[in-house]
């Protein structure tokens, strides 16, 4: 899973298939993304290319005069690039690399912003704010991403259009290079691992069997251990591609397709159907709207989940194994009368309560 404002997903119910809960996510994400390239530029000035000034024995950088400073990264648009970070979230070694390997970021363009009709980017300027990077993002990177996959980019999906400027040591020394780009952020806005370029990619937020996603009161969602607060437990990852690889479904199709699909996942996933009678939750799936499908997103999620009252209940614990409904257990059902097998001609198996 896993930014962009407005991020929205749809769930579909198994109690009410027509009833649609728009979820909002990424709201959170958003910020974290900018957040990110601050982060970035206030980490150690260890870069593998293009170092503006050289290191003295000391570990100080020797600034480069303004006129001559070199651009702190060599990467291209079409070129990848990656960075380590260490278990402090301390970032070091920014990298260009090969986009069929592990790498965080897929450059889509690079902008000089000494050369944007400002004074705001002059000799003696402060990079920009966190405000301004939003601002930058949309005035220079959308439009030339758009156009870097054609078109094929899906807004509500897990990946986003964001930036990386020079870290403080490059911008003091007159670097001005701006790296516009996708990236694959978690729930809380850092970059991921990722393979492969973004147009060749499944570009669907969906979570892994067995994960557990809490939805807070602002309908941003967030995946979280199963024995903490959550609304929804993953019981299946379907790739419609399988059952729809030449055309855009419908929603129609997809619930057609989903309904049973998801109902044998709970029934598989909580070990048979009294399980999950007994466990009184209920099976929901996603679907992928046509916008996201021709943007490049083609997975569908299973998952359980309790409504009560129109909303959605909190879970915690697996749903495996012992867990509360809003604090409680699940309340007790009346016992299930069992099937018949072969019944006498003329005689109809009591159907369960």
């Amino acid at each position: 899973m896993g930014a962009i404002m407005g991020r929205k997903q749809v769930w579909r119910s198994s109690a009410v298939v027509n009833s649609v809960l728009v979820v909002a996510l990424g709201a959170a994400a958003a910020v974290g993304a900018y957040d990110y390239v601050r982060a970035q530029d206030t980490a150690p000035a260890t870069v593998a290319e293009g170092t503006p000034g050289s290191t003295s024995t000391t570990g100080s950088i020797t600034p480069t005069p303004v006129a001559t400073a070199p651009s702190f990264t060599t990467a291209q648009p079409g070129d990848c690039v990656t960075w380590d970070v260490d278990d402090a979230g301390v970032m070091s070694n920014f990298r260009t690399i090969d986009c069929a390997v592990e790498h965080r970021f897929e450059v889509s363009a690079r902008t000089d912003l000494s050369a944007f009709p400002s004074s705001e980017f002059g000799p003696k300027s402060q990079p920009p704010s966190v405000t301004r990077q939003a601002q930058l993002r949309e005035q220079l990177c959308k439009n030339p991403t758009l156009e870097y996959v054609g078109g094929t980019f899906d807004p509500n999906g897990r990946y986003s259009i964001s930036l990386i400027l020079p870290q403080p040591t490059f911008w003091e020394a007159g670097d001005r290079t701006m790296l516009c780009g996708l990236q694959a952020p978690d729930d809380d806005g850092f970059p991921q691992i990722t393979r492969g370029r973004v147009v060749d990619q499944d570009q669907s937020r969906a979570a892994a069997v067995g994960q557990c996603i809490f939805v807070d009161q602002a309908n941003a969602t967030k995946i979280v251990d199963c024995a903490n607060d959550h609304t929804l437990e993953i019981t299946k990852v379907v790739d419609l591609r399988e059952h729809f690889p030449d055309r855009t479904p419908s929603i129609e199709e997809q619930d057609a397709l989903l309904r049973p699909l998801c109902q044998q996942a709970a029934i598989d996933y909580l070990g048979g159907d009294d399980p999950l009678y007994y466990s009184t939750l209920e099976f929901f799936w996603t679907v992928v709207q046509p916008r996201s499908w021709e943007g490049g997103s083609r997975t569908a999620n299973c998952a359980l989940v309790k409504n009560v009252d129109g909303g959605f209940a909190t879970l915690q614990g697996s749903a495996t194994g012992p867990f509360t409904i809003n604090g409680n257990p699940p309340p007790p059902q009346p016992e299930r009368r069992p099937l018949r097998n072969n019944p006498p001609a003329g005689d109809t198996p009591p159907a369960p309560q």
